[in-house]
């Protein structure tokens, strides 16, 4: 379909996308997931060309996906998927969109009526036969959706990043040479003594915890609409250990790129999803989503999956 960012298109009703997928309610390893058919027959912004994905299960760098775009405002509510809050910017085959001229619907999207034949073959493949039970979702198949991977030295995934309109040439040259020396650094580590190394080996972002022990918390009690302050990147190492984690939680590169910055809470987040497991994951303390925080893929080749990053309380700090 050769779409761009900001293209107008519109969902196919559930017989048109029935007919798409096999008994598992997958097409090429990608389920249609329940929470999608509420979009059946609206008309959505192409927000990114999903020719590409991070692969966070085994760490192996990019991986490639077929015909596939996210969706302007199509998140994932996790209602069939026992109330998962990572909010994934959901996949949609080209197969199950269709390009229209207009604007984008702005009702808002409505479950299927109760005589759906879709939804009992959507509802059925979100869990798997195990015990304890597990979850299957789009973030949990995404190895399979997209087996193969993607180089660095693949050329094209840069000119479609800029021909479909994800990113600019500004942000494809930075993310390239980020990844270059990310890659140096990787061979520094294993070739040369310590002594010889950038910034002690670390990926660009340089990012270093020292916490030995139990990591630091702070209780703060954030809610939804409370203006917070991101504290700075010197502060937040100041609470990780060696693996840059704090009780379990991760903070990344893209993550420092928010420091100082003021937004608003979204939501607090108590569960998610382990995508290499399917099991729900409860946290003892809970953590924050902040309004217009995602990843922007400059540490990962301009990757458009755009997680929403988990804050800890402690990263925070209130304004006023």
């Amino acid at each position: 379909m050769d779409l761009r960012v900001g293209d107008v298109v519109e969902v196919r009703d559930e017989a048109e996308i029935l007919a798409t997928l096999d008994e598992r309610g997958e097409l090429d390893g990608l389920p249609f997931m329940p929470e999608m058919a509420a979009y059946c027959g609206r008309r959505l912004t192409v927000h990114k060309v999903a020719h590409k994905l991070c692969d966070t299960q085994t760490r192996t760098g990019l991986r490639k996906m077929e015909r596939a775009v996210h969706l302007t405002g199509a998140r994932c509510d996790g209602s069939a998927h026992g109330g998962c809050q990572t909010a994934c910017s959901m996949y949609w085959k080209e197969a199950w969109i269709r390009r229209v001229d207009g604007a984008p619907s702005e009702a808002a999207p409505t479950r299927p009526a109760s005589g759906s034949r879709l939804l009992p073959l959507l509802e059925v493949n979100t869990r798997r036969p195990d015990r304890p039970e597990r979850y299957s979702c789009q973030a949990t198949e995404l190895l399979r959706a997209a087996p193969a991977c993607v180089p660095l030295k693949d050329v094209s995934q840069y000119a479609k990043d800029v021909r479909s309109g994800n990113v600019g040439l500004r942000r494809t040259v930075q993310g390239i040479a980020i990844g270059l020396f990310n890659r140096l650094q990787n061979a520094a580590r294993r070739a040369l003594p310590r002594r010889l190394w950038i910034k002690g080996g670390l990926p660009w972002g340089f990012l270093r915890g020292g916490v030995t022990g139990p990591t630091p918390t702070e209780i703060l009690d954030l809610r939804p609409g409370e203006l917070v302050r991101i504290k700075p990147k010197e502060e937040i190492l100041r609470t990780l250990n060696t693996d840059l984690l704090n009780r379990g939680m991760g903070f990344e590169q893209e993550m420092a790129r928010h420091c100082g910055k003021t937004r608003r809470v979204r939501a607090r987040v108590d569960r998610c999803i382990d995508e290499k497991t399917g099991r729900m994951l409860y946290m003892k303390n809970p953590c924050i989503v902040l309004d217009d925080v995602v990843c922007e893929g400059v540490h990962s080749l301009n990757c458009p999956r755009e997680f929403v990053p988990f804050w800890r309380e402690i990263w925070l700090e209130r304004v006023g």
